[in-house]
C-alpha cells in the first residue's frame, strides 16, 4: 500500500494518539512479527504476538535487536480462561457446550477474539494466515454482533484524487467483501455499519448512496426494486442520516450530473458512503478504481460486530498490516 496521503498522515497520528491494545494471533508468521515491531517502535499501537512458537523473544531480538520489541503472549491464566469459555457458551444461548469452548480457546485466533470481547485488548487482527471466514467466525463466537445489527460486512476505504473539486477524497465502498447477495435487510444493515464506522476512521459524517443503474425512477427492474427497499429499510433504521436511493454512480458523486438526474437531493452530487447493490458490483469497482484511478484501498475492513476484530489478505504485506492495525485502534476508540 503506497503513499503518504493527507488521510494516511492523519490515520497514524489519529492511531498513535490512541495507543490502543492490538493482539495478532498469528504470530508464527514473519510478516506478522516484522509489523509488530513496526507498530511498537513508531508507537502506532501497543501489539501484542499470540500463537508464536517459544523463544519467540529470543528470535524477535535476533531479527530486529534489541531496542523495543513487542509484547508476546502466551495462553492466558487459567482462571481468565475459565471466563472466557463461560462468555462464549453464553453467547451461543447453549448451542455450544463448554467443553466445545474449552476446545475452541485452544485456538490463538478463537482466543484472540474472545480476549477482545471480554475488554482485555482493544482490538484483533488476523488473516495473513488464516482465511476470511475463519476470522469471521471467531469473531461472531468472541466478540458477537452490535447492537441493532445482524450482518458481519466491510468496507474499503477508498483513498482518491481530487475529482469534483473538493481536493483528495475518502470514498467507503461497501461491501466489497463479505456478503455475495444481500437481501435489501441486510444492503441496509451494511449501510449502517459503514456509517457507524466512517467516522472512527475518517473523522467526518456520511452521506449514503444506494447505488444502481436507476436514478430515482429512470429504469425499472427487479435489480432497482431490491434496491429501493433497501433505502426504505435504511430509513427506518436511521432517518437522522443523510441517504439516496437509488442513484447511479455518476448522479452520487459528481455535482453537475446531479443536478439533472436528481435535482433536490442533498445525497446526489455529495455521496461519501457507496453501498453497492452485491459483491460483484462492489468488488469489481474497487478495484478498477485502485488500478484505473492509482486510488489507495485501504481494507476490507469488517463492520457490524461489537467490536473491532479485522480481517487480512492472505498475502497481505507488512504494510497492509500496520495500516490494518491502525484501522482497528480507530475503531475501538470514540470518534472525537
Amino acid at each position: 500500500m503506497s503513499g503518504t496521503s493527507t488521510f494516511l498522515e492523519r490515520l497514524r497520528e489519529r492511531a498513535g494518539a490512541a495507543r490502543c491494545r492490538i493482539l495478532l494471533p498469528e504470530g508464527e508468521d514473519p510478516r506478522v512479527q516484522e509489523a509488530a515491531v513496526r507498530l511498537q517502535r513508531e508507537k502506532l499501537a501497543r501489539p501484542v504476538l499470540m500463537g508464536a512458537p517459544a523463544g519467540l523473544q529470543v528470535e524477535l531480538r535476533e531479527r530486529f535487536g534489541e531496542g523495543d520489541l513487542p509484547e508476546v503472549m502466551g495462553d492466558p491464566p487459567g482462571e481468565l480462561l475459565g471466563r472466557l469459555r463461560d462468555e462464549s457458551v453464553a453467547r451461543r444461548g447453549g448451542k455450544l457446550s463448554p467443553a466445545e469452548a474449552s476446545e475452541r480457546l485452544r485456538d490463538p485466533l478463537q482466543q484472540a477474539c474472545a480476549l477482545v470481547g471480554a475488554g482485555h485488548a482493544d482490538g484483533a487482527l488476523a488473516g495473513a494466515v488464516r482465511s476470511t471466514p475463519e476470522v469471521i467466525r471467531a469473531a461472531l463466537l468472541g466478540v458477537g454482533l452490535a447492537p441493532g445489527l445482524a450482518t458481519v460486512s466491510s468496507s474499503f476505504y477508498m483513498d482518491v484524487a481530487s475529482f469534483r473539486g473538493l481536493g483528495p477524497e475518502v470514498l467507503t465502498f461497501t461491501d466489497a467483501g463479505v456478503v455475495p447477495s444481500p437481501t435489501p435487510e441486510q444492503l441496509a444493515d451494511i449501510a449502517l455499519a459503514a456509517c457507524q464506522a466512517r467516522p472512527r476512521v475518517v473523522g467526518d459524517s456520511p452521506r449514503v448512496a444506494f447505488l444502481s443503474y436507476s436514478t430515482l425512477g429512470s429504469a425499472a427492474g427487479p435489480a432497482v426494486e431490491h434496491v429501493r427497499q433497501a433505502v426504505e429499510c435504511f430509513r427506518t433504521l436511521a432517518p437522522a442520516i443523510p441517504a439516496e436511493g437509488e442513484l447511479q454512480a455518476d448522479a452520487a458523486l459528481m455535482p453537475a450530473v446531479a443536478a439533472r438526474k436528481a435535482p433536490g437531493s442533498t445525497v446526489a452530487g455529495a455521496a461519501n458512503v457507496l453501498v453497492f447493490p452485491d459483491l460483484d458490483a462492489g468488488n469489481i469497482a474497487y478495484k478498477l478504481v485502485q488500478r484505473l484511478a492509482g486510488a489507495t484501498a485501504l481494507g476490507p475492513i469488517l463492520q457490524g460486530l461489537a467490536r473491532p476484530v479485522n480481517d487480512l489478505s492472505r498475502g497481505a504485506s507488512v504494510e497492509d498490516i500496520v495500516w490494518g492495525a491502525c484501522i482497528t485502534a480507530l475503531l475501538a476508540v470514540e470518534p472525537a
